[in-house]
C-alpha cells in the first residue's frame, strides 16, 4: 500500500470513518515516514479533501463539495472496473442506452468495444469520445452548458434534449447511497439531468462501490422505488440493504471472490 493513489484512498477512508487521523498512526498503519504521511495530507488538502490540524487532520468535504473528476477516477480503480465489465455484460446488440456522467459508468463504456449496433446517449464527454470513431454505435449528446473539469453536460438545454429521448436501460451513478434519503448528489445541476434520465429509462441500474453506503451527497436525486438493479462491491450495512430491497431492488455483488445476487 505504498503507492501514493493507495496510500490517499486509505487515509480518505479513514478519515470519513473517523472524522479526524493522527500522523503517528497512519505512519505505522501505511509502513511509511510521518514525513510522507505528512506530504501526503498536505497533497490531499490542496485539492480540499482534508483540512490539517497540529498532529494530523480532518475532513474538509461538506455534502455540497464534489471531489474532482480527475481524483475519484483514480479512487477504487479495480472495483469501478470490475463493476463496469459486469454492467456491460447487461448490454446486447440493438439495444438503447443512457450512459450517466462518473468514473464508474465510464468503465462501463470501456467495456462495450466489442457490443455492436447499439443508440447510447450521455451528458459526459469523456464517455463520448470512447466512440466518436464508431459507425456500428449511434451517439447522442444532448447538448448544454459544459461544467468545466467535470466534462458534463448541464442546464436546461441538456434537460429539454433529454425529455425527448426514451431509453432501454440508464445506467446510473450517484454521489451518495443513504437508507434514509435515498439517492443524491453534490450538484444540483447534476441531479436534474439525472431525474430526467430515470423518468425515461424502462430500466434503471445504479452502479456504485460501496465507498458511498450510508453517505448523504447536497442535492436528491431520487428514492430506491425508482431504480430497478444496484450493482455494487459489497453487500450494504443492513439498514441500507433493508431499504433497498422494500423497494424490490435486485442488488448485484461483484468483488474478487466473484458475484451473486441478493
Amino acid at each position: 500500500m505504498n503507492t501514493v493513489e493507495s496510500r490517499h484512498n486509505f487515509i480518505i477512508e479513514q478519515i470519513e470513518q473517523r472524522g479526524s487521523i493522527d500522523v503517528i498512526e497512519l505512519s505505522k498503519a501505511l509502513d511509511v515516514s510521518e514525513m510522507t504521511i505528512r506530504r501526503d495530507l498536505n497533497e490531499l488538502e490542496k485539492v480540499g479533501l482534508v483540512r490539517r490540524i497540529h498532529g494530523g487532520a480532518i475532513s474538509a468535504r461538506g455534502r455540497s463539495y464534489e471531489p474532482p473528476l480527475s481524483l475519484r477516477s483514480n479512487a477504487n480503480k479495480l472495483t469501478k472496473q470490475w463493476i463496469g465489465g459486469y454492467a456491460a455484460e447487461m448490454i446486447s446488440e440493438g439495444d438503447s442506452i443512457a450512459l450517466d456522467v462518473g468514473s464508474t459508468t465510464y468503465e462501463i463504456a470501456v467495456n462495450l468495444e466489442e457490443t455492436r449496433n447499439i443508440t447510447i446517449i450521455t451528458p459526459s464527454i469523456p464517455i463520448a469520445s470512447l466512440f466518436f470513431g464508431r459507425s456500428d454505435v449511434r451517439l447522442i449528446l444532448p447538448g448544454g452548458i459544459v461544467r468545466p473539469d467535470e466534462t458534463s453536460m448541464i442546464g436546461n438545454l441538456a434537460h429539454r434534449n433529454l425529455e425527448l429521448l426514451y431509453v432501454d436501460r440508464l445506467f446510473l451513478g450517484v454521489g451518495a447511497v443513504d437508507s434514509r434519503a435515498g439517492l443524491t448528489e453534490y450538484n444540483m445541476d447534476d441531479a436534474s439531468v439525472k431525474q430526467v434520465m430515470i423518468k425515461n429509462a424502462k430500466e434503471a441500474v445504479l452502479v456504485a462501490d460501496s465507498s458511498k453506503f450510508e453517505k448523504i451527497a447536497f442535492a436528491f436525486v431520487a428514492p430506491f422505488s425508482a431504480i430497478h438493479h444496484f450493482i455494487t462491491d459489497k453487500e450494504p450495512p443492513k439498514n441500507l440493504l433493508n431499504a433497498i430491497k422494500a423497494c424490490n431492488v435486485i442488488v448485484h455483488i461483484v468483488n474478487e471472490q466473484g458475484n451473486y445476487l441478493i
